[in-house]
């Protein structure tokens, strides 16, 4: 359940939103509430996140999810393994492009 797409994914978005609850980020990356709930507790246990309440909010269940340093350190790494794969991907996607256009070329002929 807890991968590396979804760590990255969970990193990024709390990076930029650190207020959005569960639910939201369920929402937003396309994965359940429980998925959310198991991932940020895998990554706060890891070090990588921290819990703030926001004791002056009247919801007292609104935290938010704080990027640590190890976390900010941690999503830089995947963001490069991320770029590397996307990377292979698009290369093997363009050969294939190319591939086939060369077979609708020679059918054509």
């Amino acid at each position: 359940m807890f991968d590396d797409t979804t760590s990255y994914s969970l990193l990024k978005t709390l990076e930029e939103n650190p207020g959005l609850s569960q639910r939201d980020l369920a929402r937003r990356l396309g994965i359940s509430l429980g998925k959310v709930n198991f991932c940020l507790k895998a990554l706060i246990a890891k070090g990588c996140l921290k819990v703030a309440n926001f004791r002056s909010n009247e919801n007292k269940l609104a935290y938010a999810y704080l990027l640590t340093p190890h976390g900010v350190e941690q999503k830089a790494r995947m963001t490069v393994e991320f770029l590397h794969i996307k990377t292979r991907e698009y290369e093997r996607l363009r050969m294939e492009i190319e591939e086939l256009k060369r077979d609708v070329e020679e059918a054509h002929l």
